[in-house]
């Protein structure tokens, strides 16, 4: 029973309800041909047609832009549907139980066929006929023509405003998701108006039908009529006539109100900032008091002539005088509140009661150093710090050491850290702190030291080697004991520079590879200009020299990266293919700056049985996903680590040559256990270099 209850609730809720409402008004529409109605429920239905059409042009009128109400053309066939449906069911009461009285098929068929046409059978038809006219001929006609020349031109500009996009992504200005939102709205906007072309032809279907529907009830009700309830011909022709004309105008009414709806809709010019079409009625016809005063004097002039209606001429003309005073005498008051400076009183109020502005939104600094309280004098300006000239010095080594110029340091006072405390941030998220003590030196022991030194031990914040914090006297006695000695200021540098490196990639952001293809392009114009954005989208040259700087390699030769990918771009898209490519142009650098000079090249590598069980995990997509076997990876890493560290204990580089295949899998998958191990491909080895393989992974 419980069950029960529980799904009746869900069933019924206001979701469901939601999901319901269209296949059930449908189902309606479709009984409503099929099965006899009584004549109170085609009041009801009529009443309901009508309320629906209203508030179709009501949402029309209030919609800032077409795609606000992009579900129009299914709206405008479900009500084409009703109206045919209700003509349908009408129909059927009025040819049997017309004979019976002027409300037989309802009191708002007989309100229309009587009160609203005075029940004149000759007005009432050539009231209808009217009233189709303008629907068929003028407005359905027109916004179905709109319709067809904006889904024309909006197909013809969709290639245009795709590259402008691309253009805007690839420059920076914006991003993936919002590009791909503008890329949704440009297709929607095409499916919109190529929808709304096709809708029109409903209207014009239904103005069609709703002249043959009103002939085919009057030769039938005659037929009825005469035939069947043995009424008099003229008897016959009025009632059936007048029964028919109401049909017809309580389903002509709708019509007409939809059709000007979806001339609204297609009709609509402007973009989210214009506003409704009442604002901007009242905004472009009755915002110029020149204008009004010209109009209002033409009124007047024609007030005068003898023989037209005076007093409507000089009324109107008196009442648009008065909108042109009033108009321009609103737009000198907000000229003069803009001019004049803001009071005192303003300038008094208290912080909490201004209202909240994009001002208060701060933007997360890329780069971030907040301080304690005591190492304010380190970084202030007026107090000469020496941690602000070494900051400067490390962001120009920077840029000359790896190749682009970072963001710069934000620094800033933090009371909530510790006196003597200080936080590296990356984008608001901390990725480094550490303590400094002004007028202390940091006694780092790099290993082999031949005493101790008492004082504050702690750990260097950088690289986490032991260290002891000293007062300046014990600066020499450190020396000797064969510390390396530095203050404060070199120490959070130190720390600083460290992380700077280590976060290169992530400094790498795409207003930063803008700027740095703008400074290639000083020397080589053409040259970036044939890469970005013609065969390389920005993003994608960002994620490849990203992957570069991940792996400790300096972007400095942009020359041969630009011409690698200009080579290789044109075949393929992938910013790892594309990052091994440039990886074998940059060889030779790389393999120099790993080992210095013409000395052989000291490597680790693979044993060929694992070469080949990598290569086939690799071919089956598993080593890809880092899929390997638990029981192998576990293996591999133990090994790896324990030959990279015999490696850094003879003080050489770890360094391990693999197959050009394997490459990026053993560096994505090492790189986090053995982050000191640098993985090498053969390709990337020059010709002139000498290979000795000193350890065997996996032997």
């Amino acid at each position: 029973m419980a069950t029960n209850v529980l799904d009746l609730k869900q069933l019924f809720s206001p979701s469901n309800i939601r999901q319901l409402a269209a296949p059930i008004l449908l189902l309606l529409v479709l009984a409503m041909m099929v099965l006899p109605l009584p004549a109170f429920l085609l009041d009801v239905f009529f009443t309901f047609n009508i309320a629906v059409s209203m508030m179709v042009l009501l949402v029309a009128m209030y919609t800032r832009k077409p795609l606000d109400f992009s579900v129009f053309p299914s709206v405008l066939l479900v009500t084409t549907l009703l109206r045919l449906s209700l003509n349908v069911a009408s129909t059927r009461v009025v040819l049997l139980e017309g004979h019976t009285g002027a409300d037989a098929a309802g009191k708002v068929i007989e309100a229309f066929g009587h009160f609203l046409v005075g029940g004149n059978m000759a007005v009432g038809i050539v009231v209808f006929i009217i009233l189709t006219v303008i629907n068929f001929v003028v407005i359905t006609k027109g916004a179905g023509r709109i319709a067809e020349v904006g889904a024309r031109f909006t197909l013809d500009a969709m290639p245009g405003k795709q590259m402008a996009i691309d253009a805007d992504l690839n420059a920076g200005l914006i991003d993936e998701k919002e590009a791909k939102r503008r890329r949704a709205e440009v297709a929607q906007e095409a499916d919109f108006y190529g929808a709304m072309d096709g809708a029109s032809k409903f209207v014009r279907g239904d103005a069609i039908a709703g002249i043959l529907i009103l002939v085919i009830n009057i030769v039938g009700g005659l037929i009825v009529g005469v035939g069947q309830h043995d009424m008099d011909f003229a008897h016959a022709a009025e009632q059936y006539t007048l029964l028919t004309i109401g049909d017809g105008l309580v389903a002509q009414l709708p019509s007409l109100i939809i059709s000007v709806a979806a001339g609204l809709v297609v009709s609509r010019v402007g973009g989210e900032e214009s506003g409704d079409i009442g604002g901007q009625f009242v905004s472009q016809l009755f915002s110029n008091p020149t204008v009004m005063v010209l109009t209002a004097s033409i009124l007047a002039v024609l007030g005068m002539i003898p023989g037209m209606p005076n007093l409507v001429f000089l009324l109107l003309a008196g009442l648009f005088g008065w909108a042109a005073w009033y108009i321009g005498q609103q737009a000198r008051e907000v000229e003069a509140a803009a001019a004049e400076p803001a009071t005192t009183v303003q300038e008094a109020q208290p912080q909490e009661n201004l209202e909240a502005s994009w001002a208060d939104v701060a933007p997360v600094d890329v780069l971030g150093l907040e301080v304690g309280y005591r190492l304010i004098p380190m970084v202030d300006k007026s107090q000469d710090g020496e941690l602000l000239k070494r900051i400067r010095g490390l962001r120009k080594k920077f840029a000359q050491d790896i190749g682009f110029l970072a963001s710069p340091v934000h620094i800033r006072d933090n009371l909530e850290l510790r006196p003597n405390a200080y936080r590296i941030t990356l984008k608001g998220v901390e990725i480094g702190q550490g303590e400094a003590y002004p007028g202390q030196f940091l006694a780092i022991n790099p290993g082999r030291v031949s005493g101790q030194l008492s004082g504050n031990v702690t750990k260097d914040p950088a690289f986490g080697l032991p260290a002891v914090w000293v007062d300046a006297g014990r600066r020499e006695q450190a020396h000797g004991l064969g510390y390396t000695v530095v203050d404060a200021s070199t120490v959070v540098a130190t720390h600083l520079n460290h992380l700077i490196l280590s976060h290169a990639a992530d400094l790498l952001g795409r207003q930063e590879t803008q700027a740095l293809l703008d400074h290639i392009a000083k020397d080589s114009p053409k040259l970036v200009d044939d890469l970005v954005p013609k065969t390389l989208p920005l993003h994608v040259l960002q994620r490849v020299l990203q992957y570069l700087l991940e792996e400790g390699i300096n972007i400095r030769d942009m020359r041969t990266i630009v011409e690698t990918l200009a080579e290789h771009a044109p075949r393929t898209q992938d910013p790892v293919e594309l990052a091994s490519r440039v990886r074998v142009a940059l060889g030779r650098a790389i393999v120099q700056q790993l080992f210095p000079g013409g000395a052989e090249i000291d490597v680790l590598a693979l044993d060929p049985g694992l070469e080949r069980l990598l290569g086939q995990a690799m071919a089956s997509g598993g080593a890809e996903s880092g899929a390997l076997e638990p029981g192998l990876a576990d293996t591999l890493l133990r090994e790896t680590a324990a030959a990279a560290q015999r490696q850094e204990d003879l003080g050489l580089p770890a360094v391990m040559l693999v197959p050009n295949n394997l490459r990026w899998l053993m560096a994505r998958f090492l790189r986090r256990a053995v982050p000191s191990l640098k993985v090498i491909a053969h390709a990337e080895v020059p010709e002139s270099r000498t290979i000795r393989v000193v350890g065997v992974i996996g032997n």
